[in-house]
Order: C-alpha cells, then sequence, then structure tokens
C-alpha cells in the first residue's frame, strides 16, 4: 500500500510541476537513466486525455509501480520510447530489472558519450615538418600507429594497422600498480620526456666479458643499480676485438622504453601506450654487440621478483616484460626455463619476433610462454624485415618507409625518444633529449613489441587478476583480420620460412600471429567480466550430484548482476542441471559414465556478459571386487543381492526361532532380511 501511495504521490507531483523531467525523491544522490521502449501491445500505451509528458509521467509511475521503484519520466524519443529515471541504483541495474518486465521491448542504460581523448603531446598529432635538405623533421603523420584504425592518408593521419590506443584510453591510462620490465640497453634516465614521475631504478645486470675485462659493458664495472645507458657505440678497432660492426650509440632501450612510458598529455614530445601511469623499469642486459644469454636470463628472473644470486631483490617485480631482442632460432633450455619461472609467478613475457627479413622466429621469442610479436606495414600486411612462422602469436606496426628513393624521408616511421649522442650520451642539459623521425627512423619488430608490451599493462591495469595465459588469449581473441589488399601490387601471401628471403606479403594466421593488434578490443575485453569455472566434486561419479562453482573474475568496481548455467552436451552421461540454473553454484546430476560440458554465462552489473565452458569426466558408479576377494565375512557382493555369509546367517536366525510365537518368528526373519538387503547395498560403491 505504501508502494501504491508513493507512486502515486510521484504522478500527482509530476502533473502539477514542470513535465520535461521529474524526478523520485530519494535519500541517495545516484541517478539512474534508461531508455525505455514498450512492447506494440503494451497496456501502458492506452492514450489518456494528457499532454505527451503527462501520458509519459503516468505509464513511468505505473512501471515503477509494477517493480517497486518510483520512477520518473524524461524526455520523450518516439511514440513508443522515452526516458526513465530513478535513485539508488545504477543505470544498468535499473535497465535490467525494466528489461524483465512484459510490456517492455527493450530497456537500455541511457549512457554519455563523450570526444575521445586526444592526447596534447605535439608529436602525438603531426610530426614536424620535414626538411629534406637538412635530413630533418616528421613523420607528417606523426604518431599514426597510436591511433584509431583508417585509410591511410586521411585527414586524420591514420592507418588501417592503427592500433587504436585512444579509445583504450577512455577505459583505462593505466595503473601506477602495473610494471613493465624493459630489458634492453638501459636508458636515459634524464630524457625529458622520462620525467613523469613513472621510470623506476631498475638494475644493470651486465657482467664482464672475462674476469676484469668490462668492454662490453661499456661502464668499467659489473652488475649494479645503475641502470642507465652509457652508450653501445662500437669503435673500428672494437669491432674486430668483440666481433661485432662498428656502430654508433643506438639509444635503443630509451626507444623502446619510451613507447611504453613516455609521459603523456603532458604537451613534450611523444605519446606513449601506458599513458605515461603505468610504471617502467629499465633493466641492462645489452652493451657493445649485444649481451649474453646469461645476463638475460638472469634479468628475465629477476624483473619478474624471483631472486638472482648477488643481486639484491627486486622490490618492484614487473607483470609485464619487454624483450625487443632476439639471436638463434632454437629456444634453449635456460630461456624456456626462465620464461616459464616468469609466467608462475604472473609475469607476462612479450618478445620481438626479428628482423631477418622472413626468417624463423628468434630466440627468446620462439620460446614456450613468450608472446612472439611480428611487425606490419601501415597497411596492415606483413613489413619486409619482420621474421615469420606459426611461433608469432600477434603483429602489430613496426614502421615502413615506403618510398625508398636516396634522401627521401620515411613516411611511416615510428617516433620514439632517444639521445643526440653518436658515441657518449649528451645530457638533456645541454639538449641531448630528442625524438626519431622521418630521418632518423625507428624502424623494426623491437617496436611492435612494445606496442603489445604497452597493451598488456592497460589490460592487467583494468584487471589484475588476469594470467599471462588469460593475457595472450585476449590480445589474439581481439586481433583485427589481416587484410588481403592494399600492398603492394603482385605482392604474394606469406608462406612458412623456408631459409630464403620473404620481403612485404600478405599475412595469414600461420604466418604472421592472430591478426593485427587492437588496444581498444583487448583492454575492453579485459575490463569486462572474466568467466571462470571451479569444479568442487573431486571424483565427478555417476548417480550422484556434481558440484560446479563460479570462480569469476571482475573489473575493479564492477559487480555480478547475474548466473546462467546450462548444459551444453551431455554426451553419454545423462547430466542435467538440479535445482537453480541462475546462481554462483549448480548441481548436476549424471546417470552413467561419461563427459558432459557445461557452460557458464556471467553478466556484470554494466551489461557486459562473457561465457566459459568446462568438460566434465564422470566415472562409473559401480564398483567390480577382483576375482580374488573372499565373498564371506563381509566381502564385496555387489548388485545387491545377498552374500554367502548372511544367507548362512539368515538361515541360523531361523533355526533358532522356530519355537517363537510366530509373529515374533516372522519379525526376526524381516529384521534379518532387510540386514542382507542393506550388507548387499553398502557395496555398490
Amino acid at each position: 500500500m505504501r508502494k501504491l501511495l508513493i507512486c502515486a504521490a510521484v504522478g500527482a507531483a509530476a502533473l502539477a510541476g514542470p513535465l520535461s523531467l521529474q524526478m523520485p525523491s530519494a535519500q541517495s544522490s545516484t541517478v539512474a537513466r534508461v531508455i525505455v521502449k514498450y512492447r506494440a501491445d503494451s497496456t501502458l500505451l492506452r492514450k489518456q486525455a494528457l499532454s505527451v509528458a503527462g501520458q509519459q509521467t503516468l505509464q513511468a509511475s505505473a512501471l515503477g509501480n509494477r517493480i517497486g521503484v518510483a520512477l520518473g519520466a524524461g524526455r520523450a524519443i518516439s511514440e513508443r520510447s522515452h526516458v526513465v529515471v530513478a535513485r539508488g541504483m545504477t543505470s544498468q541495474q535499473l535497465a535490467t530489472r525494466l528489461a524483465a518486465e512484459s510490456d517492455v521491448e527493450y530497456a537500455v542504460a541511457d549512457e554519455r558519450k563523450r570526444i575521445l581523448e586526444v592526447p596534447n603531446d605535439p608529436l602525438y598529432s603531426s610530426g614536424p615538418a620535414v626538411n629534406t635538405a637538412s635530413g630533418s623533421g616528421g613523420p607528417v603523420v606523426g604518431q599514426w600507429y597510436l591511433k584509431p584504425p583508417g585509410a591511410a592518408g586521411t585527414a586524420a593521419n591514420t592507418a588501417p594497422a592503427a592500433i587504436n590506443a585512444e579509445q583504450a584510453w577512455d577505459i583505462t591510462k593505466g595503473s601506477p600498480s602495473i610494471v613493465v620490465a624493459v630489458l634492453d640497453t638501459g636508458v636515459r634516465f634524464d630524457h625529458s620526456d622520462l620525467q613523469g614521475g613513472n621510470v623506476l631504478p631498475g638494475y644493470d645486470m651486465v657482467s664482464e666479458d672475462s674476469p676484469g675485462d668490462f668492454a662490453s659493458a661499456n661502464d668499467g664495472n659489473a652488475r649494479d643499480p645503475d641502470a642507465s645507458d652509457p652508450g653501445d657505440f662500437v669503435t673500428a678497432g672494437e669491432a674486430v676485438t668483440l666481433g661485432c660492426a662498428q656502430t654508433s650509440s643506438s639509444w635503443h632501450g630509451t626507444q623502446t622504453l619510451s613507447l611504453i612510458g613516455a609521459a603523456t598529455d603532458n604537451g613534450v614530445g611523444m605519446a606513449s601506450v601506458g599513458h605515461g601511469r603505468v610504471k617502467v623499469m629499465p633493466v641492462r642486459v645489452l652493451g657493445k654487440c649485444g649481451g649474453f644469454d646469461s645476463d638475460i636470463v638472469a634479468a628475465i628472473r629477476w624483473a619478474a621478483g624471483i631472486d638472482v644470486p648477488g643481486v639484491p631483490h627486486n622490490a618492484n617485480p614487473a607483470r609485464v616484460i619487454n624483450m625487443s631482442l632476439g639471436g638463434s632460432v632454437a629456444c634453449s633450455p635456460q630461456y624456456s626455463d626462465a620464461i616459464g619461472e616468469a609466467n608462475q609467478v604472473g609475469a607476462v613475457v612479450v618478445a620481438a619476433a626479428g628482423n631477418s627479413a622472413g626468417h624463423l622466429v628468434g630466440s627468446p621469442a620462439s620460446c614456450p610462454g613468450a608472446i612472439a610479436v611480428g611487425a606490419v606495414r601501415h597497411v596492415g600486411d606483413k613489413v619486409g624485415f619482420s621474421d615469420l612462422g606459426p611461433q608469432i602469436a600477434i603483429s602489430a606496426p613496426g614502421g615502413n618507409c615506403v618510398n625508398t628513393g636516396a634522401g627521401e624521408a620515411c613516411l611511416y616511421s615510428m617516433i620514439a625518444a632517444t639521445n643526440k649522442g653518436t658515441t657518449s650520451p649528451i645530457l638533456n642539459a645541454a639538449g641531448g633529449s630528442t625524438y626519431t623521425d622521418a630521418f632518423d627512423t625507428t624502424l623494426g619488430t623491437s617496436f611492435s613489441a612494445p606496442l603489445v608490451a604497452g597493451t598488456a599493462a592497460l589490460m592487467l591495469s583494468v584487471q589484475p587478476a588476469l594470467t599471462p595465459a588469460q593475457v595472450k588469449a585476449k590480445l589474439q581473441a581481439t586481433a583485427r583480420p589481416f587484410p588481403t589488399t592494399g600492398g603492394t601490387a603482385g605482392i604474394p601471401m606469406c608462406t612458412t620460412p623456408n631459409g630464403s628471403d620473404q620481403l612485404e606479403c600478405y599475412c595469414t594466421t600461420s604466418t604472421c600471429g592472430a591478426g593485427i593488434l587492437d588496444a581498444h578490443a583487448a583492454v575492453a575485453s579485459a575490463a569486462g567480466v572474466q568467466p571462470a569455472i571451479s569444479l568442487t566434486t573431486t571424483t565427478p561419479t555417476a548417480n550422484q550430484a556434481v558440484a560446479l562453482q563460479s570462480t569469476s573474475i571482475l573489473g575493479p568496481g564492477r559487480t555480478i548482476a547475474a548466473y546462467q548455467w546450462s548444459i551444453l552436451n551431455a554426451g553419454t552421461t545423462g547430466a542435467a542441471i538440479t535445482g537453480a540454473n541462475d546462481g554462483a553454484s549448480v548441481v548436476v546430476t549424471p546417470t552413467a559414465a561419461g563427459a558432459f560440458v557445461i557452460q557458464l554465462t556471467v553478466t556484470d552489473d554494466v551489461g557486459t556478459s562473457a561465457s566459459t565452458t568446462l568438460s566434465v569426466t564422470v566415472v562409473s558408479g559401480v564398483v567390480t571386487p577382483p576375482a580374488s576377494t573372499p565373498t564371506t565375512g563381509g566381502g564385496g557382493g555387489g548388485g545387491g543381492s545377498v552374500d554367502v555369509g548372511w544367507l548362512a546367517l539368515l538361515l541360523g536366525a531361523v533355526a533358532a526361532l522356530a519355537a517363537t510365537a510366530p509373529r515374533q518368528r516372522a519379525r526376526a526373519v524381516s529384521a534379518a532380511s532387510r540386514r542382507g538387503r542393506s550388507r548387499g547395498r553398502s557395496d555398490r560403491a
């Protein structure tokens, strides 16, 4: 009766006051807004001698009365749909309740849409003007690889292979509780775009070449807490003694780390996938001529929080490890062990596939447990330098120039933080901080991998309970399909590596992974409910109840609104759900041995649903004793029959009671018979 009076009061107030938006009064400040559309045959649509707003007010009041919620009417949308409002619940909760009403065709949350946020970093929108004469500037498309995918050369300066980090940032800009370790040449800590407070000290894992020899390390010492990059240049003399090519310093670690963790939306330089909020931790493993496997393997373990002898414990274990490095094709046991250990403690390991022009994926990317990343051009086909193979999990932009004329500006280079020094670093105070551009290019799978590592960090930011396997599965499941058009005329489909170079070609799922990275879709998948089923009955047995429990996980602030269990395939078991199928747990009763498949669909409080399945093996309920098992003295005589021992007891009881009264004798025989039958039943397992 009280509900009726409240609804009537709301209706009267609505008629007396402004009709554009009538709010029910309540203590809670939470306002739920839902668009409701009535069925064509709804009795709530009966016309009254009222204005449109008055009609909708009565409809909202009547509908609210049915569900026990005071509803106010908002603006009309059509003759059969308008907005309703309530307090004290979320829009999705209200929509769920209204959608269950027979008069309602649908009810959906009336959500806000916002302008997609674009960072104000000057290099994000477009690179500096290209100066061919001086060989500087560009690319004019800016950080094209982070934008929403679109036709190459459009006004938005996007490309089909762009990963759509913009919409991923609408879900999360990252959490400082997630650490990405970058195993590389170290970092220039003083770079102007790495001053957002998210760069951790890290560690230098580069050891000596031989006792007392630190030529490769180039820092005069062995493992130490200083992960800064002193430069990895190689002189002509060192090229001979160290056995590698003469080169200038690459500042490779600063470049790869900046793609994941450069300060973003700070009006300086570039943006990063992790938006400057995800923490990045440099772990120096490469020096002059690269780095030793032993140092890299030790760094994988240390970065993941696993202790390494002689090195202080890592107080900031990484949830993601990026390795833009590689070597031989075969995955050696030490890498397999280290990556497996890192996975076990929850670290996602991302590695570049390699840049040997379409040959087999290199190690450590080829190791089990690593997410190997190949590279695609701006239009989505394989870029010439990227390696191939079934070990690749996913591909991402790696930069490509399109044009090949001498001195021409690269059209689709990646932008990354770097240093102006050709050998030793130039301090930021002396103008050393700079960025790669269309002439000082950043190209390779080395720069595809950080895009995936950064996306994994965003995924873990919204759902830290995800396992490395779940992160990989979601990255692959949400990847965009590879295109089969748009590349250079006449290019072939990519094939299994055969020892020859494969340059530009159209990717397949067996050569370049599941597809092209879609950061928005991957993060959205991670943010939703993650359904999981736990089998709580140790040994499912025919004719016995089998208990299953939802162990689903949710994003921060989310709650589960609904469960739905169903048997997808009973197989030979005859399995059926006993009791309710809409709770956090369920009971299934199989009638025979075999296997059944059960499905759980979970819906959260914002309407996101996801499903998972579990195959359950059922064993027979009958246990037959071995032939040597005695059948007397309480042994097994299956099938419910009375064994010999109990038959003897029964006959003895009959003889002993022969002189008793008939009624007493009958009672004794009956009791003995019941005991015999009971013992027979207990032998059936």
